[in-house]
């Protein structure tokens, strides 16, 4: 049962990575995050801690709780730190060669075959990944959204081979555990969420790049007309612009809709290194903390 679930492992620190070690953390669990070295490892504690205070200064929790979740938090650069956990959850980069690679180590290093391996990603076949190991009917997709604290949903996405208890495991362990809300999908491109959020982000990309509206009407234009929280520009911006475009390839690869292709704006910004809120500029600018 997921009550038993208790040892969790993440690799990966940066955004998502640390915000669901900080959920987990926060749920009362054993929380390992590994990064690709040392340095790395402190960045992602660092970035778990200004997270935690930021709760704390917002009243979303006291501080002996804050100070309670970041004594279960471990921060390592060495994989084999994961060696015991029961649950490990796979959040690098939106790269599918990048994540075989980690799938493929956490296979042979996760020592109970009974531990189940799942991925965050947002569009890259859980199958894929599953195949990298001996172990696939344990391999399930988590895919948590930005930012992890605040957000309440989690996709749970099973395979063709992600064994039935598996599934319940992980479905129990979100709802029960974490105390999010978790939603079913098939192992497609996009899952749920994202095949229908993508499609309006590009769609907005693709007017700003005719010149038919600026970013900023765009994005008032959503919010103040449909009563959207955020407008689609300033949204691509908070996911990452990286991320939208991996995601676009990812179901045009699959679906070969136009609907799905990147623009060519897109393309190029991500090419200059303009990703968004993550680097100061994207759509809009930002300061930088």
């Amino acid at each position: 049962m997921s009550t038993s679930i208790r040892r969790i492992g993440v690799v990966g620190g940066g955004q998502m990575g640390a915000g669901i070690a900080e959920v987990c953390a926060r749920a009362g669990l054993d929380t390992v995050v590994c990064e690709t070295d040392a340095t790395s490892a402190r960045a992602a504690r660092e970035r778990v801690a200004v997270s935690l205070e930021r709760a704390v200064q917002r009243g979303k929790m006291d501080r002996i709780s804050a100070e309670d979740a970041q004594a279960r938090l471990l921060f390592t650069g060495d994989l084999d730190d994961l060696a015991d956990r029961q649950l490990v959850i796979e959040a690098v980069v939106e790269n599918a060669e990048a994540k075989i690679e980690v799938f493929t180590a956490l296979d042979k290093i996760v020592e109970d075959h009974k531990a189940i391996l799942a991925t965050n990603t947002s569009a890259i076949p859980v199958m894929r990944l599953g195949m990298a190991t001996g172990r696939a009917d344990r391999v399930v997709g988590l895919h948590f959204f930005n930012p992890v604290p605040v957000l309440p949903l989690v996709e749970i996405v099973t395979s063709l081979h992600t064994s039935d208890r598996v599934a319940a495991v992980t479905e129990e362990f979100v709802r029960d555990t974490l105390g999010k809300t978790a939603i079913r999908s098939q192992d497609r491109a996009g899952f749920v969420v994202n095949a229908l959020l993508v499609p309006y982000l590009l769609a907005a990309v693709r007017m700003a790049e005719s010149g038919f509206a600026t970013a900023t009407d765009i994005d008032e234009g959503m919010v103040l007309g449909c009563a959207h929280p955020m407008g689609p520009l300033r949204l691509a911006d908070l996911i990452g612009l990286d991320t939208v475009a991996a995601i676009a390839e990812s179901l045009y690869d699959e679906f070969k809709e136009p609907l799905y292709a990147p623009p060519p704006l897109l393309q190029r910004m991500v090419q200059a290194g303009m990703l968004g809120r993550k680097t100061g500029r994207g759509f809009h600018a930002y300061g930088r903390d």
